[in-house]
C-alpha cells in the first residue's frame, strides 16, 4: 500500500461536497431534501441529458494497494486523455453526463476514489493513496498511449487531489484543471462558530460544514429507496439548480442492503463515513504555489460557499498561484455540474482547446 514519502509537503482539504444527512428542521425543504416531493419517481429531464446518460462507458474495477477502484470510460484510445475526479462522499457517475460531450476529441475516464462510489472502502485513506488511485486508473484506462500524458481534471475535494499529484507527480499530466476547490482543514469549532452566526445574521439556517463525516456517524439504512432519496441533500447545502441531476446523483449514491431489523432490503449510502476521520493527514504543510510546474487552470461558481469561504480574499492562504486562469461560471454554486452542467462542458472544451499551449 502506498504511503506519504518522508520529506514530502502535502495539501489537505474540507470534506466540502454531497454528504446524506438526516432532515433539518432549520432548513427550508428545498435544500434540506429536494427530492421528497417527487416521491420516488424521477423529475423530467430535456433530451440532452437523456442523449449523453444514453452513451454508456466502459465500466471496469481496477486494483489499487488493495482495493479495488471503479473506473468509468469514454472515447477512443489514442486520442488524448482526460482522467475526471470527483468530490468528497461523490463517485464516478457525478462526471457521467459531463464526460460525453468530450468524448469526441479525448479519452475520457472517470473514477471514484477508495471510500466512494462503487470502490472498495479501506482502513486508512491518505493523499499519496488517492494519488496513485488516479495515475493507476488512467493506466488502465490507455490515456498513457495517446501522444500526449493526460490532463487531470478534479472538482472540490477531487480537485485537491489532482492538485497533489500536480505538486508531486508533476511527470504523470500534462495540465491540472481544477473545478470549483477550496483548500483547508475542516473548519475549527471556532470558525463553525463564526460561520454559524454569519449564516444567522444573514437570514440563512445554520449549521452549513455539519455532515456524517464530521460527525463520526454510521451510514443509516433507509426502508425505501423512496425515503432514502428524501434524505439526499447537497453539502455546502444548496437549491439544486437541475432537480433531475441532483436525482441521478443521489440513485447512484446508494447501495441495496439487508435491514438493520432483518425485515428485508433496505438503502443505504455507498461513501464510507469513516474516510474522513481515517484519512492520514500527519506532518501536511501548505504547498509552495510557486513550486508548482504543472500548467493549471480554475474553473468555479460565481456563488460558491466553497470559494467564498476558503478561495480568494477569505483570510485563507490561496494554495492556487495568482497566475493561473480563472474561468468563473455565472448563476452557479459549488455544485457547478448540478447548477449548470452545460455552461461548465463550454468551459471544459474552450479552455480545453487553447491550453495548455
Amino acid at each position: 500500500m502506498a504511503d506519504d514519502k518522508p520529506g514530502k509537503v502535502a495539501v489537505t482539504t474540507i470534506p466540502d461536497e454531497d454528504q446524506p444527512e438526516p432532515l433539518a428542521p432549520n432548513l427550508p425543504p428545498e435544500i434540506a431534501s429536494p427530492l421528497a416531493r417527487f416521491k420516488g419517481q424521477s423529475p423530467e429531464a430535456p433530451a440532452w441529458f437523456h442523449e449523453a446518460v444514453a452513451k454508456r462507458p466502459e465500466r471496469t474495477l481496477v486494483p489499487v494497494g488493495g482495493a479495488n477502484i471503479e473506473l468509468l470510460v469514454w472515447g477512443e484510445l489514442g486520442k488524448p486523455g482526460l482522467i475526471l475526479v470527483h468530490g468528497n462522499s461523490a463517485h464516478a457517475d457525478w462526471w457521467s453526463f459531463i464526460a460525453p460531450f468530450l468524448a469526441d476529441q479525448y479519452r475520457v475516464a472517470a473514477m471514484s476514489l477508495s471510500g466512494m462510489g462503487g470502490s472498495d472502502w479501506r482502513d486508512r485513506y491518505t493523499f499519496e493513496l488517492f494519488a496513485d488511485e488516479i495515475h493507476e486508473c488512467a493506466k488502465a484506462a490507455g490515456l498513457y498511449e495517446a501522444p500526449v500524458k493526460p490532463i487531470y481534471v478534479g472538482h472540490s475535494f477531487g480537485g485537491a487531489q489532482a492538485f497533489y499529484s500536480a505538486a508531486h507527480h508533476p511527470e504523470r499530466m500534462r495540465a491540472c484543471l481544477l473545478v470549483d476547490t477550496g483548500f483547508g482543514g475542516p473548519p475549527t469549532p471556532e470558525e463553525l462558530a463564526r460561520w454559524e452566526a454569519e449564516e444567522r445574521a444573514a437570514g440563512r439556517s445554520p449549521p452549513r460544514f455539519r455532515g456524517p463525516q464530521m460527525r463520526g456517524a454510521a451510514n443509516k439504512v433507509y426502508p425505501t429507496l423512496e425515503t432514502a432519496l428524501t434524505r439526499f441533500r447537497f453539502m455546502p447545502p444548496q437549491v439544486p439548480g437541475n432537480l433531475y441531476i441532483a436525482d441521478f446523483i443521489a440513485r447512484r449514491s446508494l447501495k441495496p442492503v439487508v435491514a438493520t431489523d432483518g425485515s428485508g432490503q433496505g438503502w443505504t449510502w455507498r461513501f464510507d463515513p469513516g474516510l474522513w476521520a481515517k484519512l492520514d493527514r500527519a506532518g501536511m504543510t501548505t504547498i509552495d504555489p510557486g513550486s508548482l510546474t504543472v500548467p493549471m487552470a480554475h474553473i468555479y461558481g460565481d456563488r460558491s460557499e466553497i470559494i467564498r469561504r476558503h478561495g480568494p480574499g477569505s483570510g485563507r492562504p490561496d494554495q492556487i498561484p495568482s497566475s493561473v486562469p480563472r474561468i468563473v461560471i455565472p448563476d452557479s454554486e459549488h455544485h457547478i455540474m448540478v447548477d449548470q452542467p452545460l455552461a461548465l462542458v463550454a468551459a471544459m472544451r474552450t479552455i480545453l482547446a487553447v491550453w495548455p499551449a
